[in-house]
């Protein structure tokens, strides 16, 4: 998934060849996938846009997969057992490639590619008729009944990930983080919602993610944050990281909602905006500290810090529930 094509390899039965990233080889791939092991030949794309894992797209004549290696110290934030849990829920829903092989003593996750798919933009949530589509693999999700393992507060998710900076002796004293928690504490008694109110969630709804089918449906991808968790939370996550302007965000709430409590709708997702923010904030500094891919966590982590400051400002304004 992502996209492919940045680095292709053809791997035979004459040659065995190695990935130039990550080493990836034949041998290594049929040792998860041993029923491909009489093909003619395996061809491997080193797939884009994934910054904590190795992600390949593998095909051969019996099949196009998409497989995830973990990537380092992973473990600290993701349980492996809730994400096969959600791909194989959402799977069955028609919201989610169908989990192949979970392989969790090998770091290995594989999925059916989405053959012919098409990545979506955050420009394309400007576009009406795939802005809906969109939202309505959204709802699907929040309506199915389905129930995942893990469950996952904000403000908890929040705290665990700061606990984890702590642990890995990570500081930042440039962000006032213990103002911001002691705000978003506030924020969050304030919203009150109960964890039995929660839904089945994405809660990483960032515009790659969203994947168009041949058959003109929407598919996501990249479920190791899913939890029953808050609907407005997963729909402030996806506003914070499409950017769409206020007119684009009133018209997919009004479609979401199909009309009804818009005004609450609204204002439950502006509440949960400064959230996701701090959350991918946090997760932005530990990654800085631990990861050994080449990405720019610190800034991308301080844009996210100052959007979280920006909505807060604006609560305050709109409804004075948060304090300074």
């Amino acid at each position: 998934m992502k996209q492919a094509n940045k680095v292709s390899i053809r791997l035979n039965t004459k040659k065995v060849s190695l990935d130039p990233e990550t080493g990836l080889t034949r041998k290594r791939f049929l040792e998860s996938m041993p029923e491909w092991a009489d093909c003619n030949s395996i061809i491997i794309s080193v797939l884009k846009g994934g910054i904590t894992n190795r992600l390949y797209r593998v095909q051969s004549e019996k099949g196009d997969l998409a497989v995830r290696i973990y990537g380092d110290k992973t473990e600290m934030f993701i349980d492996r057992d809730n994400e096969a849990d959600a791909i194989g829920k959402m799977a069955c829903l028609g919201v989610s490639p169908k989990l192949v092989k979970y392989l969790p003593a090998e770091k290995i996750t594989i999925v059916d590619f989405i053959t012919g798919g098409y990545t979506l933009t955050n420009s394309d949530f400007l576009k009406e008729e795939l802005a809906e589509k969109a939202i309505d693999a959204v709802r699907a999700i929040h309506q199915s009944g389905s129930v995942f393992k893990r469950i996952f507060n904000p403000m908890n998710g929040i705290e665990k990930m700061n606990a984890i900076l702590a642990e890995i002796g990570a500081s930042y004293p440039e962000f006032d983080i213990k103002g911001t928690l002691s705000r978003l504490r506030g924020l969050s008694a304030a919203i009150g919602i109960k964890e039995g109110q929660y839904t089945p969630c994405h809660n990483d709804l960032l515009a790659d993610n969203f994947i168009l089918s041949p058959a003109g449906d929407i598919q996501l991808i990249d479920w190791e944050y899913a939890g029953m968790a808050p609907k407005y939370y997963d729909i402030a996550d996806m506003f914070q990281e499409i950017l769409a302007p206020e007119k684009t965000e009133k018209a997919l709430i009004k479609y979401y909602c199909e009309d009804c409590e818009l005004a609450e709708h609204t204002r439950m997702i502006n509440l949960f905006k400064p959230f996701p923010d701090i959350f991918w904030f946090l997760w932005s500094m530990v990654q800085n500290r631990v990861s050994k891919i080449n990405f720019d966590f610190y800034s991308y982590g301080k844009i996210k810090y100052n959007n979280a400051l920006k909505n807060l400002k604006g609560l305050k304004e709109m409804y004075g529930i948060v304090k300074n």
